[in-house]
Formats: structure tokens, C-alpha cells, sequence
């Protein structure tokens, strides 16, 4: 399972879209926006139903894939007193933050870009109540309940119950076993409601492929819930079948990390509209050996193998994979993604560039399907792959391999491009000894 993480904003308009068909007799007064500068707060307060940001007092927090923004002290609650953060006071500072790098206690730097601004909730802390699920394995799922919310959740851990439920339990048996399990200390005059959230909770979880969802704390006052902070990681493999349900939903780059190349966001976009896998993440352009491996677990051995054999990871320029069952037209945009950034510049000691198109056997996908778009990039790029002096090495498996190793031999002698091309009779890494011993024996 990959499991992508989503910005608190996105999972709490999930809960939104969602609510009325999951948490009914409940409420949520879903008010929130995401954004990037002050400016853009204040003209978002001009908009029709955004008026709550000019008369109501505001939170300000980072919404960048990174947890303890109240340690960190990136929460904006109060200016004198909790409670009295102006949209002016919520603008200036967000401008603040965006302006300098912050470094989070945990060492992480980078520049703050997106923010989430929503009314203050009034509460006491004994209304802070904390509930996750993730999934456990290939079997189970973990509720967490707890009536202690808020930042010192971790420190009374003891005080969290745990409920591992089947995958494939009716909604009655899920709902059983919940109930079963509330926390004893959650007040009387609150169980119903929180049960009736936990049960909801967890269906919303299951149904809509979260893989790790946490709302630390959810406040209920009467039937209003209100979901105070929000961590969510969806279930990547799920995505091409949530598409209408997650809608345009963005899995951003986490704080601190580069952003993404635009060949890196084109071919994540591609996997998203896919129900195959395309991975793709740019290691070092200038690096003179470039991977098309199928499979996430072979592209792991792959990237080993060439750092251990060829000294380290300096010549490693890319790391990813295409896999699942890709039809034609999505390998050959992969593979001119890759081609692209590989020919754009020679070697600058004019060594040639190593091109390893790996895989293990594989189950149910047509090599020689996957090969056809892989041998239709090379037509449109065999001109830049002479020019820098790119030599291809081949080792696949599965259905239809012997045409598929058979096609791309005879389209790569066509077009006169160096290549050697291995069946499952050779090691799965093999070829990366052989271009890594010839690439040294021609120094």
C-alpha cells in the first residue's frame, strides 16, 4: 500500500462533502480556507459566503504535512487572549511566517507557502477528545478512542483504546465492536454521541480509503462536532477508483523537501488518472544512469544494486517505476519523460549514459505491450539518444516477454541504438553489473 499524505484543509472538505451521508443526526459547521499570503485572505473574506472571516475570530496554522504546529508555536489563537485574532491579525501574520525560513523542532527548515484559517471553536480542554484508524495489515484495522485530546495525547498514550477490526466486518460486527470499546471516561452525557462518531468515523475511513486518519481533537458540544486538527494519508492504489469521490485532491510536496520537477508532477498526474503505478523522482539530472524499472519492489533493488556497484548514488539520476498493467500510451509517456531528461545535456567527459530498463517476472502485466510504447519513445528520441551516447541494457519477465525482449532488440538495431536484452534466465540485477563493468572498461 502507498500511502500519500493530503493537507488538514482537503480532509476536512472530504468530511464535508461527505458528512451527510456518514454522520447524520450530527453536525459540522465545515468553515475553512487554504491560503498562500495575507492578501489572499483578505479577498477571500470578499467573497459570498466567506463573511465569517470579517466577523468571527480566527485560527491560523501552516497546513503543510507536518504535526505539533502548537509545540512549534504555529498556531495562531490569540493576539492578548485566546479568541481575539482578527482577519487583519490573521493576514499579517501569515505574511510573517511566509517571509522567513522556520525550522520546526524537529529539525526540519523551509519556507512556510499554505495556510488554513478557520473560526475559533471556545472549548475546555475536558471537551477535547481524540479518535485515528489506520490500517494494521492484510486483515486488520486499528480504531483509536481516547477522552483526552490535544497536544499531550502521546504523553497519556495509556489512556487510548485500541479496537483492531476485521477488514471484512459487517457494519453490525464494526458497530458492536466499537460500542463495546468506547473509553470509560468518556462523560455520560457525551457517550452516544461520541459512539455514534466512532462508528461513522471508522466506515468513513474504510469506505473512502484512508490509510491513516486522526482528528486530535474532535470537540462535541451537543450534536455539533467540530474536527479542531486533521492528519490524513489516502491509500494511493485506491486512487484510480476514488477519482470521483476524492476529486482533484492534491498530495503536496512535504515541508522542507524540494519541490516537484514539472516532469515530476506530469507523471504523478498521470498516475493519478491511472489505475497503474507511474513513479517518478529525479535523483540527479546530470547522473549518467537512468532507470525504467517495473515493479516498486525491483526499482528498490535496482537503485541498491547501481548505488552498491557503481561506487554510490552520484550517477543514480532517477528513481521510480511504471507498473500494473500500463497500457502503451502511458509507458511511452513515461519513457519520453525519462529520454527527455536524460538527452537533454551529454556527459561533460563525454562517458556514455547507461539506460537500464529492469523488471522481475511479472504477473498479469504484457511486456510486450509495455514494450511497444518503450520502443515507440525510442523513434521519437533514437536522434538525442545517439547524440549523447545512451547504451540500453534489458532484463524482463512475465506474459508475452519472448516477443516483447524480441521487438525492442530488433527496433533498437533499427534505429542503431546500442542494446543488450535479457530474458528470466539472467539475475534480475545482472544487467546492472554488465553496463557498470563496461562503462569502467571503457574509461
Amino acid at each position: 500500500m502507498a500511502q500519500r499524505a493530503i493537507r488538514e484543509y482537503d480532509g476536512k472538505k472530504l468530511f464535508a462533502q461527505n458528512w451527510d451521508k456518514y454522520f447524520k443526526g450530527l453536525k459540522y459547521p465545515f468553515e475553512s480556507v487554504l491560503v498562500t499570503s495575507g492578501d489572499e485572505l483578505k479577498k477571500k473574506a470578499e467573497e459570498p459566503g466567506y463573511e465569517w472571516l470579517k466577523t468571527k475570530p480566527l485560527v491560523a496554522k501552516p497546513d503543510m504535512l507536518f504535526g505539533k504546529r502548537g509545540k512549534n508555536n504555529l498556531v495562531l489563537f490569540k493576539v492578548n487572549k485566546p479568541g481575539d485574532v482578527t482577519l487583519e491579525d490573521a493576514a499579517k501574520w501569515i505574511d510573517e511566517k511566509r517571509n522567513q525560513e522556520t525550522t520546526l523542532l524537529s529539525g526540519q527548515k523551509g519556507v512556510l507557502t499554505h495556510f488554513i484559517v478557520e473560526p475559533f471553536t471556545p472549548h475546555s480542554e475536558d471537551e477535547e477528545y481524540y479518535i485515528a484508524a489506520t490500517t494494521l495489515d492484510e486483515n486488520y484495522d486499528v480504531l483509536y478512542m481516547s477522552a483526552h485530546g490535544g497536544m499531550e495525547v502521546e504523553e497519556n498514550w495509556d489512556k487510548v483504546t485500541e479496537v483492531k477490526i476485521p477488514i471484512n466486518a459487517s457494519d453490525e460486527e464494526i458497530e458492536k465492536l466499537i460500542k463495546e470499546n468506547i473509553p470509560a471516561d468518556i462523560p455520560e452525557d457525551k457517550k452516544e454521541v461520541y459512539a455514534n462518531f466512532a462508528v461513522n468515523f471508522y466506515k468513513f475511513f474504510r469506505d473512502l480509503n484512508f490509510a491513516y486518519l486522526e482528528i486530535n481533537p474532535v470537540v462535541i458540544v451537543g450534536d455539533n462536532v467540530y474536527l479542531l486538527d486533521l492528519v490524513a494519508r489516502l491509500d494511493d492504489t485506491a486512487g484510480f477508483l476514488m477519482k470521483d469521490v476524492w476529486g482533484d485532491i492534491e498530495f503536496p510536496t512535504p515541508f522542507g523537501m524540494p519541490e516537484k520537477s514539472p516532469e515530476e508532477k506530469a507523471i504523478a498526474e498521470a498516475d493519478a488518472k491511472s489505475g497503474a503505478s507511474l513513479k517518478l523522482t529525479i535523483l540527479n539530472p546530470e547522473g549518467r544512469i537512468w532507470t525504467l524499472v517495473a515493479g516498486g519492489g525491483a526499482s528498490v533493488v535496482y537503485a541498491d544494486t547501481i548505488a552498491d556497484l557503481a561506487g554510490g548514488v552520484s550517477e543514480l539520476a532517477n528513481y521510480g517505476e511504471y507498473s500494473g498493467g500500463p497500457t502503451t500510451d502511458e509507458t511511452r509517456f513515461y519513457t519520453e519523460t525519462v529520454l527527455d531528461l536524460m538527452t537533454r545535456q551529454k556527459d561533460p567527459k563525454g562517458r556514455d549514459k547507461i539506460l537500464i530498463i529492469g523488471g522481475a517476472i511479472a504477473n498479469f502485466t504484457d511486456v510486450a505491450k509495455t514494450f511497444t510504447g518503450i520502443i515507440q519513445a525510442f523513434e521519437k528520441y533514437a536522434d538525442k539518444m545517439k547524440d549523447v551516447g545512451v547504451r540500453i541494457y534489458v532484463r524482463r519477465g512475465g506474459p508475452n516477454y519472448e516477443k516483447g525482449l524480441k521487438d525492442i532488440k530488433e527496433a533498437a538495431d533499427k534505429l542503431g541504438l546500442p542494446i543488450k536484452v535479457f530474458g528470466p534466465e539472467t539475475h534480475i540485477t545482472d544487467i546492472v553489473r554488465m553496463a557498470v563493468e563496461e562503462d569502467k572498461a571503457k574509461a
